[in-house]
């Protein structure tokens, strides 16, 4: 007796469109707060959407973009401020 209706090849795809809208709304928020940690996020989600065949490659494309302008944003603060960290 199953419990669980069985997977269907549409999952994987729903999947990957789900993982690059993510990346995009993971990039835009780490372009404001938390880029040391939503910018690899976003990185590595854009990619796997791109893998995996998303349906949604704009958003896909815009999430990498954007995660590694977080990493850019994260470096020029860090080498302006001569510091690892952030002073607040």
């Amino acid at each position: 007796m199953h419990l669980t209706a069985p997977a269907v090849g549409r999952t994987t795809a729903r999947d990957a469109d789900g993982m690059a809208v993510a990346s995009f709304v993971l990039s835009l928020l780490g372009l404001l707060v938390f880029n040391f940690f939503l910018g690899p996020i976003a990185v590595v989600l854009a990619a796997a959407a791109l893998w995996r065949g998303t349906r949604r490659r704009g958003r896909a494309l815009l999430g990498l973009g954007l995660g590694i302008a977080d990493l850019v944003v994260l470096a020029v603060f860090m080498h302006a401020d001569s510091t690892i960290s952030w002073s607040f």
